[in-house]
């Protein structure tokens, strides 16, 4: 008696589904995909039909989203007889990972609303072309067809059709602080959400001619900074996506949100964050105060000295005067580089932090103005004004102020080859940012360079405490005339991007010859033969001393890495093979550079680990003009070298290095490029 009820229910059961879903197709299934089946249902309401395609997939089978991401394609329906628009509406995806690549879409069970705009029609057919992948990838036909006359329970299907509509991503609600930037191969999306985030994920709609890889997302507080690869369709360096509209989705805890986003252009300061332009003033000032302690401003520290030795008037309003003097000339000469940034923009040519010294005639006049320098600083000769234009600045009280204000003026061209900490960052905002803050920073950087010389300007008795003049100023001149002699040989030495060694050394010879010349002249023969003879001693001196540096520390006379070019798909190339990247852009003129690859590259560890074969060593030569090399550093951000940036399996994206490599910096950035902890 119970199985009869039970068989009754079930009739009455079949006879009453049709009339609640007229338009339904029941669950459809192809028999070459036995791992999917599909259901359509539809009901009419007024000038638009809406419509519920639901997918059901066996355990460990997928399918896609309307940006599929690294392999796929995405679920299409091809009507029959709708001219009208479907508008299909996307429920929040997940993300597959399978082999290297990665994948947005759906497994297990779901129902996307799809609505079609117009008068409804009394049928709708179509095929509706599925994407299926586990190990293996199907695409299946599923042709359908639906009868919109029947009626049905439009309240049941309304309801399901709002569950449907509930997981589509919302407009807004999640976060209305987002934004987007682009710099070579890397997207930088960032947002805040006063609550908090737990577990976002983040999905990219892809653009023509781009790719976005997984996305590396950190959280602080309120602030989500998500990191994305960019590469073209072929895996390869895509192209400057800066300016396009990007459509994306933003989810986490179950509330998602659909966002659309102009890409800006992500600068060197931005690639870390936002950083207010008060920071970056900031910066500029502690860059420009550090360069008078980077190597390369070692003959700027003697220029500082000799001014204070050739203080006639030892009273503090002299001192002040003259101090203030070369602070202006450093201002100044700031403000110049600032106007040459100016017009290098305006007439689209290279922008860079030091680039003068690509140039050899500058170098040329470098060479020349130093080499008078240190023949004046020696005393071979001495600039002596008319009596008439000497008495005149002397009653006016200027006498040498314009010689303090050429001082700084030329400390600050001896301080351009080097990039310190801070500096490089500042420059790289600047230069990408409108003209009237690119002066205001480089002000900032002239002001912070000059800070030590204005010290002395506030508090002249620092410089009136020095000893009386006396046979002690003629030695220390001439320790400053040696040493201005070196910048001047070093100086010459980058005229061998342009010369040949022996017209180079050709020319250095004759220089000395001449130097010896005039010493003869001035000092006679036997104090030059004791100076000669002293250099002489105080040089080998100096190469035994390196030399038994050299082997207490075991570190190798020569560059064992094999380096090879810098190109963006030797990139890829490497990182597609899982291998780690380490890039090395530095220049002969750039004195930072030589000092990173003495006191870190040539370290016997670090030799060791950028010889092993998982790491591949790309070296860039800035030392002249190079359009690959300004490109390569202008898409990351960067204006000046050295640059030294890390890629591998850990570090898709490439992590930038400080200016001033440390051993535990390259070694740590090498690990973490690997993916270990």
């Amino acid at each position: 008696m119970h199985s009869a009820f039970r068989a009754a229910m079930a009739c009455l059961l079949l006879l009453w589904l049709p009339q609640l879903y007229a338009a339904d197709s029941g669950w459809l299934q192809s028999p070459q995909n036995s791992h999917a089946k599909v259901r359509f249902q539809a009901e009419p309401s007024g000038a638009e039909t809406q419509v519920l395609l639901s997918v059901s997939l066996e355990k460990g089978w997928k399918t896609y989203w309307r940006s599929p991401g690294e392999g796929g394609v995405a679920p299409v329906i091809e009507w029959q007889d709708s001219a009208a628009p479907a508008q299909w509406f996307w429920p929040t995806p997940s993300r597959f990972d399978v082999a290297g690549l990665t994948t947005q879409g759906y497994h297990d069970d779901v129902t996307f609303p799809i609505v079609i705009r117009g008068t409804s029609p009394t049928t709708l057919s179509g095929t509706l072309t599925l994407p299926t992948c586990s190990n293996v990838c199907i695409l299946t036909d599923y042709p359908f067809h639906l009868d919109l006359t029947a009626a049905g329970d439009r309240a049941e299907f309304s309801r399901q059709f709002a569950i449907a509509m509930g997981q589509v991503p919302i407009a807004q609600g999640l976060t209305d602080d987002a934004s987007a930037a682009y710099r070579q191969g890397s997207l930088v999306i960032s947002a805040s959400r006063t609550q908090g985030w737990q577990s976002p994920a983040l999905f990219i709609d892809g653009l023509e001619g781009s790719a976005f890889g997984k996305p590396q997302i950190k959280t602080d507080g309120a602030q989500l900074s998500a990191t994305v690869p960019v590469t073209d369709e072929w895996g390869e360096a895509a192209g400057d996506i800066s300016g396009k509209t990007l459509s994306l989705v933003l989810a986490d805890n179950g509330i998602a949100q659909q966002l659309t986003l102009p890409v800006d252009k992500l600068t060197g300061a931005a690639a870390g964050g936002a950083v207010a332009l008060w920071q970056i003033a900031l910066m500029a000032l502690a860059g420009g105060f550090i360069l008078n302690l980077m190597p390369c401003v070692l003959p700027v520290l003697g220029m500082k000295l000799g001014s204070i030795l050739q203080v006639k008037q030892r009273d503090r309003k002299s001192v002040r005067v003259q101090f203030l003097a070369s602070s202006a000339g450093i201002i100044t000469s700031f403000l110049a580089l600032a106007l040459l940034m100016t017009v290098l923009r305006y007439t689209n040519q290279t922008l860079g932090w030091g680039i003068q010294f690509q140039s050899p005639w500058f170098i040329g006049l470098m060479v020349l103005v130093t080499a008078l320098f240190t023949a004046n600083l020696l005393g071979l000769f001495e600039i002596n004004l008319p009596s008439r234009m000497t008495t005149r600045l002397a009653t006016q009280k200027r006498s040498g102020l314009a010689g303090n204000f050429g001082e700084g003026a030329f400390a600050t061209l001896l301080a351009t080859p080097c990039s310190a900490p801070f500096l490089g960052t500042a420059v790289a905002f600047a230069l990408a940012a409108p003209l009237p803050v690119l002066w205001g920073l480089f002000l900032m950087l002239g002001i912070g360079m000059s800070l030590p010389w204005l010290l002395i300007a506030i508090w002249p008795g620092l410089a009136l405490r020095l000893p009386r003049p006396g046979r002690w100023m003629l030695r220390l001149r001439l320790a400053l005339g040696v040493l201005m002699l070196a910048a001047c040989l070093w100086l010459l030495s980058l005229m061998q991007n342009h010369l040949s060694t022996e017209v180079v050394i050709s020319i250095a010879a004759l220089m000395l010859l001449a130097l010896m010349v005039a010493s003869l002249r001035r000092y006679g023969r036997r104090n030059t033969a004791v100076a000669l003879c002293t250099g002489l001693l105080l040089g080998g001196l100096l190469m035994l001393t390196a030399a038994f540096f050299f082997s207490g520390t075991s570190r190798p006379l020569q560059d064992k890495v094999n380096w090879q070019p810098l190109t963006e798909q030797a990139i890829t190339e490497a990182l597609a093979q899982n291998k780690v990247v380490f890039v090395d852009v530095t220049a002969d003129w750039c004195v930072t550079c030589k000092a990173n690859k003495f006191n870190v590259l040539l370290r016997d560890d670090v030799q060791q680990a950028l010889s092993d074969q998982q790491v591949v060593a790309l070296r860039g030569d800035w030392s002249r003009p190079s359009k690959p090399i300004n490109e390569f550093l202008q898409k990351r951000g960067s204006v000046a070298v050295p640059f030294n940036q890390i890629y591998g399996p850990g570090m898709p994206v490439g992590e930038i290095l400080s200016p001033l490599l440390t051993r535990d910096a390259v070694l740590q950035g090498l690990k973490n490029a690997r993916g270990e902890k």
